[in-house]
């Protein structure tokens, strides 16, 4: 379809912000190249690193993705070393976190963690070839279909250091980002073990998550007291399966995520900004309005999977106008902000080193339109 002039200048003004601020300051300023990690954090003001208080597995995954998804790859052979190195015990199981001198933190098995960790090497397998990282790959699915697995079609969000269960229960967000590295996998190896497990996994979502009302997928099962709806995930989701349409299009996930888009566009999007809030409850009232900068990557992500789609040429409108609000209101000229409030006030000015994932996510479904 066609993507106007100014459209695709903003596009590339972004892509151009990535490559020129975000890609070197983490194998800069940001890259600790004594433990071979990027700092967790650098300062808003300054640009330099905050003092490392640990090293997440997950931070390490994010990384090493990015820099696989853009080429980089004696980087990210780097960072794949160092995956398994500090986090990994060479069976497929990963703990969560260690200090600032590399020693085991917080021992707990993660299931966002092991989602990111076959996420980031189906595309480093994809970038580079490792035939290694397709085998830590497979080792660390078997422990998530073997450990984590709730016997119902879901998986639990975490389990004790030994592997038994420690109470998380199920909880959305980890359930997202497997099927994200699901379909990595899938692209990665040709499986089509993916392919119906995906399926499956989306009926279990449904059947868990989603309140028929509004087609949303909750952060907590439903009726679990407390429950709230993401919109930023609402548009994560959409992406994740509107990318996919032939896998997914039999499932009732699929077809509710059209009303789950139409939800938080109403109520979670911001008049005049088209800034995304954190959170919603069920009627669409406003829980939370911080302004997360993830979130807006994801409105971005699924206006322009929605736009490319359906042809919709009121999506790519609404996705140019996005483009200006989130640089006048999340860059700058050395990075970005993480959180603002909704009158644009800086909540959160520090930068971490996992936010360069959910940027790049989105940029490459805005580069798709170009393309």
């Amino acid at each position: 379809m066609h993507v106007s002039p100014t459209l695709s200048e903003r596009i590339s003004s972004l892509i151009a912000h990535f490559d020129a601020a975000i890609l070197p300051a983490w194998t800069g300023v940001g890259w600790n190249p004594a433990m071979r990690l990027a700092h967790e954090a650098l300062a808003g003001a300054t640009g330099q690193p905050l003092p490392d208080k640990r090293y997440r597995a997950m931070a390490c995954a994010r990384q090493l993705y990015v820099f696989s998804a853009v080429g980089h790859l004696a980087h990210a052979d780097t960072l794949f070393a160092s995956l398994q190195q500090y986090f990994g015990d060479g069976m497929g199981g990963w703990i969560y976190s260690v200090d600032a001198d590399g020693k085991p933190q917080d021992t707990t098995r993660d299931l966002y963690t092991h989602a990111f960790v076959v996420f980031a090497c189906a595309h480093y397998h994809r970038a580079g070839g490792n035939p290694d990282a397709l085998a830590v790959l497979r080792r660390t699915v078997d422990v998530i279909e073997q450990r984590f697995a709730d016997g119902n079609g879901l998986y639990q969000a975490a389990l004790a250091a030994n592997f038994t269960a420690n109470g998380s229960g199920v909880l959305q967000n980890p359930v997202m980002h497997l099927t994200e590295a699901y379909l990595a996998a899938l692209e990665a190896t040709g499986d089509p073990w993916f392919a119906s497990r995906l399926q499956a996994l989306a009926g279990a979502v449904y059947a868990g998550f989603v309140a028929p009302a509004n087609g949303c997928v909750a952060e907590l099962p439903q009726g679990t007291p407390g429950n709230r709806i993401e919109p930023g995930h609402q548009f994560e989701w959409y992406s994740l399966v509107m990318m996919a349409p032939a896998l997914f299009a039999t499932t009732p996930l699929a077809a509710s995520l059209g009303q789950a888009f139409d939800f938080a566009r109403r109520h979670g999007v911001a008049d005049g900004t088209l800034g995304v809030c954190a959170a919603l409850d069920g009627e669409g009232a406003v829980q939370d309005g911080t302004q997360r900068i993830w979130a807006q990557t994801e409105f971005a992500r699924a206006l322009a999977v929605k736009g490319r789609a359906d042809q919709d040429p009121v999506m790519l409108a609404e996705l140019e106008t996005w483009i200006e609000c989130f640089r006048g209101r999340f860059l700058h000229a050395d990075g970005w902000h993480e959180c603002v409030a909704p009158d644009g006030e800086i909540v959160r000015a520090e930068m971490p080193s996992t936010t360069p994932y959910h940027l790049l996510t989105a940029y490459q479904a805005l580069a798709t339109l170009v393309r």
